[in-house]
Formats: C-alpha cells, sequence, structure tokens
C-alpha cells in the first residue's frame, strides 16, 4: 500500500490529451478487439483483455471510488475505462502518436474515456492506482483544457486536487522534488505554462506539484468552490486578483507547506 517517496511513483499516468468533451452520459463502447470483456462497476464500465479479468474487477471498483471523488467536487462523470493487452494497443486506442508518445505513462484521457497502459499500470503503487486513475477521469470529467481555454497548470492541477483528496498523504510527501528546492531557496517565478508539461522534461514532477499547490493555494484561501468557479473564467474575475497577486500568494503558499 506505499507509496513511493516524491510524485514519481504516481506521476506516470498524468498526461491527458486535449480537446476532451464531457462524458457524464458516455455510452458503452463496442468491444474494440477481439476477446475483450466487459465488466460493470456501481457505474463504471471497463472493457479488457480476457487474460485480466480479476484487474478488470478492481479496476471497475477504482473507478467507482473516483467517480464518487469527482462528483463531490465536480460533478458527475460516467467512467468507461479500456485496458488492453499491451502498451502498443493502449497507444492506438488513445489516438496517441505511436508507443514511445506513451513511454512512462500509466493512462491517458481521451475525450469521453480513460484508455490505461497495462505496463506503467502495473509499476503504480495501490494508492497511486487510485490518484492516476481519479486524474484522468477528471480530465474527462471537466473536458481538459477545454480548447486551450483553461490554463494547462489549472487543469493539471485540478486533476491532482482531486486525485489527492482524501488520501491522506502528506504534502511534502508527495512534493518531494519541489520540496526540496524550495528548502533550498529556489522558488518559482511563475506558475507553470504548456511547454513546462512536455514528456521528459527535467524538472516535470516539480511543474505538476507546483500546479497542483497552485489549486490547493486556492482552495485552502478562497473556498473549494472558488476553485471550481475558476474552470471558464480567471484569477481577477473569481478571486479578485491580478495575475502578479495571485502569483506571489501562490509562492508565499509554497514556502508555508513546503519550507
Amino acid at each position: 500500500m506505499s507509496v513511493p517517496q516524491g510524485r514519481r511513483a504516481v506521476l506516470a499516468g498524468m498526461l491527458a490529451l486535449t480537446g476532451a468533451a464531457l462524458a457524464a452520459s458516455a455510452p458503452l463502447p463496442a468491444v474494440p478487439w477481439p476477446g475483450a470483456v466487459v465488466v460493470r462497476g456501481e457505474g463504471s464500465v471497463v472493457v479488457g483483455d480476457r487474460a485480466v479479468a480479476g484487474l478488470l474487477a478492481d479496476l471497475a471498483a477504482r473507478a467507482d471510488r473516483a467517480r464518487r471523488r469527482i462528483a463531490a467536487i465536480w460533478g458527475p462523470v460516467r467512467p468507461v475505462v479500456l485496458f488492453p493487452e499491451t502498451d502498443a494497443q493502449a497507444a492506438v486506442l488513445a489516438g496517441a502518436s505511436g508507443v514511445a508518445a506513451t513511454r512512462g505513462l500509466a493512462a491517458l484521457a481521451t475525450a469521453d474515456r480513460v484508455v490505461v497502459l497495462p505496463g506503467g499500470y502495473a509499476r503504480l503503487s495501490e494508492v497511486g492506482r487510485d490518484v492516476v486513475l481519479t486524474h484522468e477521469l477528471v480530465h474527462v470529467a471537466t473536458g481538459a483544457t477545454r480548447g486551450g481555454r483553461v490554463p494547462m497548470w489549472l487543469s493539471e492541477g485540478f486533476a491532482d486536487y482531486v486525485g489527492y483528496a482524501g488520501t491522506g498523504l502528506d504534502v511534502r510527501r508527495v512534493a518531494a522534488e519541489l520540496a526540496r528546492e524550495v528548502r533550498a531557496g529556489v522558488l518559482p517565478d511563475r506558475l507553470p505554462g504548456p511547454g513546462d508539461f512536455a514528456p521528459g522534461g527535467a524538472r516535470l514532477p516539480q511543474v505538476y506539484e507546483e500546479a497542483w499547490l497552485a489549486c490547493r493555494y486556492v482552495a485552502a484561501r478562497f473556498g473549494e468552490r472558488a476553485l471550481v468557479r475558476l474552470y471558464g473564467s480567471d484569477v481577477g474575475t473569481t478571486l479578485g486578483l491580478t495575475a502578479a497577486e495571485f502569483t506571489a500568494g501562490w509562492r508565499d503558499h509554497l514556502r508555508k507547506e513546503l519550507a
């Protein structure tokens, strides 16, 4: 059950494809490959390879827990999860440009479902699996970046915010990479942008941690509903802050949380 130190253990699955749409009433998908089986949870549907039937039932239970967590904070989502036999199959199902584009990932969100990469998923801890699945389902529920109208720090940070909700994990443990920088007196001078989230970046763990803690800052200072209202809005309209004031408050929050 233990989560390895730092965010790297769960970071693997946290990349969402853009252009997702709301999927609260996503239809049951056609069986996408020969020999696939369908497992239904309380409100989730998992389609997977027959050889891993036990895993599919466990995945459906996790998807149901994720659905309840997302509903409590954001709103309804009907989880549809595909669990193919290989990562290569997963890349095709997710519309990724080859296996190389998904290397190191555990799951991907498309417009109306989550595709699990079995290789990456197998390397996650029990808690990490819940966090990753919830994170990706948040992208489905919120419509991901809504065609670029939502800043990527908010899209990714909010997915993490919901994913980690209720896990009881210590902030400094989850954000171990960023915490080391903050304790050394190094603070980010701006919120992360789209280019910072590119796979393979040297500071990718810290970038996700920065986004997550930005959302925690909003929820702690202005309330969780204000964080939800940021989708389709901005910090000025929703929080009454300029961009500079918001950045300064977030940096101060990092010091308090991680120093």
